[in-house]
């Protein structure tokens, strides 16, 4: 049960990070967003580290928590480009399929397969991607609108295998590698390419929350991963696209089609069924 908490409690904060990092990238460069939220995340878990006290992990898991955060920040990058540019409450559930997927393949080879309910997400995740890309009219399969979501889907279920690899020794300093790694790999890509860096003064109550949500969710999922399973932890994870769209829906009116709706309902479902 406290797996399944924690990796509920990782998908609400997930969602809602995903949410404010997806408003702020309307009006900024994604790049600067993430950099700027995942410093001011930095901040904060620099200071929850030290008064915790928790133990220094070894070199291993400062380096599985480097490629985590690699992954991680080029995937948030991605994600909130395409949250910003398209359609949220369509952005966000492919991408969750796919990083979803990944970690369970991980875990299958490692912990053992989990059986044929897995099978049956699986199909319904296939059919889940292909509901949710049509368009308005119901019959238009837009594949352009789903490149950016399925990048940061693959990146994303990277991070989750990678993560959970180095969360296995502490909590709070894995999570300050991935950071490391993902600011300097996103500040160097930014600088190489001349990215431009305006950052309006209205969109950094968006960024900093953000970045504070992402290292809850973070967080949440090395617990629940720590406890049970990687592919429970990950597809549990996964559902965060049902808090950023309700955000989108409740905040923006995000208009949503029958089969599109069809579609995250199956998209939702077929996580519950890896997870079983």
């Amino acid at each position: 049960m406290l797996t399944i908490f924690f990796g509920l409690l990782s998908a609400l904060t997930w969602g809602a990070a995903d949410f404010n990092g997806g408003l702020a990238s309307r009006r900024t460069d994604a790049h600067v967003v993430v950099i700027c939220g995942q410093a001011s995340g930095m901040a904060l878990l620099l200071a929850l580290a030290g008064l915790s006290r928790e133990a220094v992990p070894s070199m291993t898991a400062w380096l599985w928590g480097g490629a985590a955060g690699l992954c991680g920040g080029i995937g948030l990058s991605i994600l909130y480009r395409a949250l910003a540019s398209g359609r949220m409450s369509v952005a966000a559930p492919v991408s969750a399929l796919l990083a979803a997927i990944i970690p369970v393949l991980v875990s299958a080879v490692v912990e053992g397969f989990a059986g044929r309910w897995t099978l049956l997400g699986f199909a319904l995740a296939l059919a889940a991607i292909w509901l949710i890309s049509r368009g308005e009219d119901g019959t238009t399969f837009r594949f352009g609108e789903l490149r950016l979501p399925l990048a940061a889907g693959l990146t994303f279920g990277l991070f989750f295998v990678f993560m959970h690899q180095a969360g296995s020794e502490s909590v709070l300093w894995p999570i300050v590698a991935s950071r490391i790694t993902s600011i300097a790999s996103l500040l160097v890509y930014a600088l190489v390419t001349r990215q431009p860096w305006h950052l309006a003064r209205s969109r950094w109550p968006l960024i900093i929350l953000s970045g504070i949500l992402d290292v809850g969710g973070n967080a949440f999922f090395i617990l629940a991963g720590q406890i049970g399973r990687l592919d429970v932890a990950a597809v549990l994870g996964s559902l965060y696209p049902g808090s950023t769209v309700a955000l989108a829906r409740l905040v923006l009116k995000e208009r949503i089609t029958r089969l599109q709706a069809i579609g995250i309902f199956l998209g939702l479902a077929s996580i519950l069924l890896i997870a079983l």
